[in-house]
């Protein structure tokens, strides 16, 4: 599976301005995109929920493909789009995302998956006050859940603070299970983990 996304843009490059970028199956990719509003926008057209008022998305070559790509693609954790709610405890957190993954969200369930995590302690704990690397492990392994999903879109999660490397690591783990994985972050964020890369190189 590969998503492309071409010389896309939304609300007259305010939105977002003109952007590139693909992703495939068993990697992982790295989209820079700064602002509060915009990484949201990236997240929301590569995963196939927004259409672009200019460029192409395309799904292994086709541009007619955003319904099966956001079918078979998970928004994880988009500012103002799929992330819980700050006051919401992990465990309600939990129980959503099982429910989008057609499981019910009932609290015998929440500590199953929870204890499966390795999470179990923190059930009470607001989303919020959540570490940054569970928050993005517990929030991509539950959406890898739902049915047909091949394609994750992680956005934004050095906004969490944290080391970069944490994040980076749960989203290569997943794209070593075969998923396709685009992450947006910042600048600062990219420049971080490209150092480190160079520094392990």
């Amino acid at each position: 599976m590969r998503i492309e996304l071409q010389s896309v843009s939304k609300g007259k490059g305010i939105a977002l301005p003109t952007t590139s970028c693909a992703f495939t199956s068993g990697e992982v990719t790295r989209a820079v995109c700064e602002t509060e509003q915009r990484p949201t926008v990236l997240g929301l057209i590569a995963a196939g929920r927004m259409k672009p008022d200019t460029g192409r998305v395309l799904l292994d070559g086709d541009d007619r493909a955003r319904r099966e790509i956001r079918r078979r693609t998970a928004l994880v954790d988009a500012p103002g789009a799929s992330d819980p709610e700050p006051n919401v405890s992990l465990g309600g957190a939990i129980a959503e995302e099982l429910l989008y993954a057609g499981i019910p969200g009932t609290p015998l369930q929440v500590r199953r998956w929870a204890e499966q995590l390795g999470v179990g302690e923190h059930l009470a704990t607001p989303i919020a006050d959540v570490s940054p690397t569970v928050r993005v492990r517990v929030l991509a392994e539950l959406a890898t859940l739902r049915d047909d999903i091949e394609a994750i879109v992680i956005v934004s999660p050095d906004r969490h603070g944290g080391q970069p490397g944490q994040w980076w690591a749960i989203a290569q783990r997943l794209a070593e299970r075969g998923y396709a994985v685009l992450v947006i972050a910042g600048s600062a964020a990219d420049a971080a983990l490209t150092n480190d890369e160079e520094s392990n190189a």
